[in-house]
């Protein structure tokens, strides 16, 4: 087969590539410049990736990676190849010679000692799931007119190689997975899944399995409506007049039809917004079967009508159309019923927001329809309610600002709701720390530089706010010996945090320490059979050691455990909130985090118990909830253990006492 490329630059790429192979080990470096910027120019080419390809199964052993994070493909994280691919100078081309060298792995080309063939299939269907916008690019008008970038022509190049090597069914399955876990989470953000839909919408002309096709089209219904009267006409305006002239039946079956939809995925069309928002003016008895409620919802439905018809008037708007899912379950939550909710959502409809919250809030909707940052914050508020299992940390390394949240807004609506104010109105909030005030207006430094804006309107609010606290009281409480986490979550969080703490982690010498005995103690207070039977009442903030699918250390992270419970099939499970809403973990070894079909809550995932004690860390306790901890059997602690020590455990020295 004759390839479409220019030969002198193909002729470039065989020298400096001959140069580089033939090179010393320790001089490889040295020609890796030169070998890129050669394979830089191929890659203009129409048939340059194909050209390329030949040489993937000799990448690694010339050094083309070496001294680089894809030196070890095995480390290679496929959320992180998007970055990668549109990033200026070298590193595009080194992440798309990467991709080609996992090619060859998953094809069988040549071996590699840390990726096997099917792990790297698995990769690449998760790179291209990820990334299937590029490899389906919009074709719209502002696309035409704004051109691409090299980067962006490379990456199209690149993904059309790999649709043509590797089955487009395989992309299909693994996208309509990624959007099976988000939505089983319920995240109140669903700006990404949104995404990974239309994208996905663009999958049905292609040669994908039937069952992948019904589930594709599920989901589009889903945001643009499945109901008869919707599909009649497209545009909201134009549906609210065809709702003028429909029947009182027609009207109930178009409430139902997407009642059904919203609470099966989550997802809320424009139109149910237009639709609940005619009810409530015109329609006021059939607002319980467009909001899909139970006979709990109902009996709440009807006790705080006044307020849940000003509400909608505010709050429920296409713009903020989530707000609607997060309505109903708030409903059958039975929040309203909590003496200071109601008085805390009517002072925020006419709070004196600050200018920069107000600008901040304006901007996180598109298009601004005429709708207030009161409007926005009140939206976000009744989402957060809704759904506290929801919250999402976005980009930022907030997570226990994040946990925090979710904590309130299950367990104490009142504190959130005189937080926001707090923040909104007056620009500071302020928490107390061993007697002492400790004021978010007179720091300037937490844990995060620059906030990334893509989260929901409380979390705009409150983090900036929250963060900067968090990061004192950990400034405050370094230094003595402990784990600061000791004294930093029950002051930030509050009394519902027990005072009881064990870590694994030496702090001083930043040593595993007496393993078993941290092993033994969570399980005497937090496993059924050995806590004395003794229930989690309010979430647990624990750390835990978030790996690879390699099982290779990541970083530390902060998670609730919700509960602990037998799973359908009599497994006991730790339930957990994940703030960084995340469906496609895989942490190595197994361990796989699942976030539904193990009898999860929506917005939970859960782990086998002795899985999830071996990413465990830190952990608060109730010391008069104890059980015994030579109880614990010796084989449950070895096997907690070697997954600990074989994993996140390497990276540690371990000190046995």
């Amino acid at each position: 087969m004759t390839l479409d490329v220019n030969t002198s630059n193909t002729e470039a790429f065989k020298k400096a590539f001959h140069t580089m192979e033939e090179a010393f080990p320790y001089a490889k470096k040295m020609y890796q410049s030169d070998a890129l910027q050669a394979a830089a120019k191929v890659m203009e080419d129409v048939d340059g990736m194909k050209f390329l390809y030949q040489y993937a199964d000799r990448f690694d052993a010339a050094g083309l990676f070496e001294g680089g994070p894809w030196a070890e493909p095995s480390k290679l994280e496929p959320r992180l190849v998007s970055g990668s691919l549109m990033a200026s100078g070298m590193t595009s081309i080194v992440e798309i010679l990467s991709e080609l060298r996992m090619v060859s792995i998953a094809k069988g080309n040549h071996e590699h000692e840390t990726v096997t063939k099917e792990k790297a299939k698995d990769f690449l269907d998760s790179v291209m799931a990820l990334n299937i916008d590029i490899l389906f690019p919009e074709e719209t008008e502002a696309a035409r007119i704004e051109g691409k970038g090299k980067e962006k022509n490379r990456a199209e190049k690149l993904f059309h190689f790999l649709a043509e090597e590797l089955s487009l069914t395989s992309i299909a399955t693994t996208l309509i997975k990624e959007i099976d876990g988000l939505v089983a989470q319920r995240p109140i953000m669903v700006k990404r899944t949104v995404s990974m839909i239309k994208d996905a919408e663009q999958l049905l002309n292609n040669p994908i399995n039937a069952q992948d096709k019904k589930a594709i089209k599920k989901y589009v219904q889903a945001l643009s409506g499945s109901a008869k009267l919707c599909k009649e006409v497209k545009e909201p305006c134009d549906y609210r007049k065809r709702l003028k002239d429909a029947t009182d039946k027609e009207l109930k079956e178009e409430a139902k039809a997407f009642a059904k939809s919203m609470h099966e995925t989550g997802l809320v069309s424009d139109h149910h917004v237009v639709l609940v928002r005619y009810f409530n003016r015109e329609k006021k008895d059939l607002l319980p079967i467009a909001l899909g409620l139970s006979k709990k919802g109902i009996a709440h439905l009807d006790e705080h009508f006044d307020t849940v018809s000003g509400l909608i008037k505010v709050a429920i708007h296409p713009p903020m159309r989530q707000s609607l899912y997060g309505l109903a379950l708030l409903l059958e939550r039975g929040v309203l019923s909590s003496n200071p909710v109601i008085p805390g959502l009517r002072r925020l409809i006419e709070l004196d927001l600050q200018p920069d919250i107000r600008k901040l809030l304006l901007n996180s909707i598109n298009p601004n329809e005429g709708i207030t940052a009161n409007d926005i914050l009140v939206a976000g508020v009744i989402s957060v309610l809704g759904q506290p299992l929801g919250i999402g940390q976005g980009m930022n390394p907030t997570c226990q600002t994040a946990r925090g949240i979710s904590l309130w807004s299950l367990h104490a609506p009142g504190h959130l709701l005189e937080l926001i104010p707090r923040a909104a109105r007056d620009g500071d909030v302020d928490v107390m720390f061993e007697g002492q005030m400790i004021h978010s207006k007179n720091l300037r430094e937490g844990l995060v530089d620059d906030l990334h804006e893509e989260l929901d309107p409380v979390s705009l609010v409150l983090v900036p706010h929250m963060d900067r606290i968090y990061g004192e009281l950990v400034r405050r409480a370094g230094f003595r010996g402990d784990d600061v986490h000791k004294w930093v979550n029950p002051a930030f969080y509050g009394n519902w945090v027990n005072n009881g703490f064990s870590s694994a982690l030496d702090p001083i010498t930043g040593s595993v320490t007496d393993f078993s005995g941290f092993v033994r103690l969570f399980y005497s207070t937090h496993h059924p059979e050995l806590n004395e039977g003794h229930e989690l009442i309010y979430p647990n903030p624990v750390g835990i050691f978030i790996t690879n699918s390699f099982g290779h250390l990541l970083g530390l992270h902060a998670v609730s455990i919700q509960r602990v419970a037998k799973d359908p099939d009599g497994e006991y499970r730790i339930y957990m909130y994940n703030p960084n809403n995340d469906s496609s973990q895989i942490w190595g070894q197994g361990i796989e985090p699942s976030v539904s079909g193990h009898g999860e809550i929506a917005g939970e995932s859960s782990l086998p118990f002795h899985q999830f004690v071996a990413r465990l860390y830190a952990f608060h306790y109730n010391p008069y909830e104890q059980g015994d901890a030579y109880a614990v059997d010796k084989e449950e602690v070895e096997k907690v253990e070697k997954l600990a020590r074989e994993s996140w455990g390497e990276k540690y020295t371990w000190v046995d006492l």
